[in-house]
């Protein structure tokens, strides 16, 4: 036992990295019944669906499970205030392509966030693990309250030492590395783009609480260099996202294992936020036409193309996210995954 499975209640200091849109109740039931942390992503869930989504948690595994939410930066963008005409026109040949028509701009992009927290904290998940942003006192004091501990997540060390003095129970030190959206609430993202390797040691002398490595650890090597530069535990994304319990498409996963550590880039192209993925026909497209809503809006209009694409098979129009480590991913089954990386844990 170290800190991070003391404060958590698991056997193994890994942590499922939680994917927006990409979660699944399997996948995150086989890595909490392996003995780590299995964590489900909620972007965009309605407070119903994430009773419901709890609820099927609870079902698949008796161990202790996360569930993640997205904190408002202040720069979201609603239907009423943002005209999207530019970046849906920069989108037509992608929807000519999925089949699918020009979406109209729909009543909300997002379900009203602290809606989203109230129901979290009613369905009451082992962990509440949060990215863009720092709980307030009373979504602490409420947590704490229902016996759930409470994860924020750092992409700079200002950001890791703000978490500490909110009261967060541990937190995760993302770095560059890392695949999907870069998390960073104090400075625009592309001031901060520090490596794992150089921000994690820098985290753990600053805080006080136990402190998850996250960013380009795929195998026992690098959860062995994680705990050398002091973490607790390691948060891993892409080698599960690639696992055949994961909610990827199978274009995705393949996308996965082909790709080497080159292949991967920071685009905004997607969601209109920074995020690393590797790069595929939509992403060029857009960024070649230079028009991109603001997040949400974004998100929403590529989602459109993107759920065809999903159901075709089609990754030239997927949100491919995946870290620079995705080529050290080897695994097809989330149990091998966790196997491999528990070997890099210290005895």
């Amino acid at each position: 036992m170290n800190r991070l499975t003391d404060l958590l209640g698991v056997d193994t200091p890994v942590v499922l990295g939680p994917f927006g849109g990409l979660s699944s109740v399997a996948l995150t039931a086989a890595v909490s019944d392996g003995g780590g942390l299995g964590s489900f992503g909620l972007y965009g869930y309605s407070p119903q669906r994430i009773h419901d989504t709890v609820a099927a948690l609870r079902a698949a595994t008796a161990r202790p499970v996360a569930v993640n939410l997205w904190m408002p930066r202040g720069d979201e963008v609603t239907p009423d205030t943002v005209d999207a005409t530019a970046a849906l026109d920069a989108a037509e040949p992608l929807f000519a392509r999925a089949g699918v028509a020009r979406p109209a701009l729909p009543a909300a992009f997002l379900p009203d966030v602290d809606d989203q927290l109230d129901a979290v904290l009613s369905a009451r998940p082992d962990v509440l693990s949060l990215v863009f942003g720092i709980p307030d006192a009373g979504i602490l004091a409420r947590a704490r309250q229902r016996g759930i501990r409470v994860v924020g997540t750092a992409t700079s060390v200002a950001e890791a030492v703000a978490l500490d003095a909110a009261g967060v129970d541990a937190i995760v030190a993302t770095g560059m590395e890392a695949g999907g959206h870069r998390v960073s609430f104090l400075r625009d993202p592309a001031a901060s783009l520090v490596g794992t390797f150089a921000l994690v040691p820098q985290v753990v002398d600053a805080v006080g609480v136990p402190v998850i490595a996250a960013g380009g650890i795929a195998d026992r090597r690098g959860v062995a260099a994680a705990f050398a530069l002091g973490a607790a535990g390691v948060q891993v994304g892409t080698a599960f996202l690639r696992t055949r319990q994961s909610a990827a498409t199978a274009a995705h996963r393949a996308a996965i294992a082909r790709a080497a550590d080159t292949d991967t880039v920071l685009t905004r192209a997607m969601s209109g936020r920074m995020a690393r993925g590797i790069p595929n026909e939509a992403v060029r497209r857009i960024e070649a036409a230079g028009e991109i809503a603001p997040f949400p809006a974004q998100n929403w209009l590529t989602g459109v193309f993107r759920q065809a694409a999903a159901a075709s098979g089609d990754a030239e129009l997927l949100s491919l996210w995946a870290g620079q480590a995705a080529g050290l991913t080897r695994f097809d089954d989330a149990a091998d995954v966790l196997a491999e990386l528990r070997a890099g844990v210290p005895a």
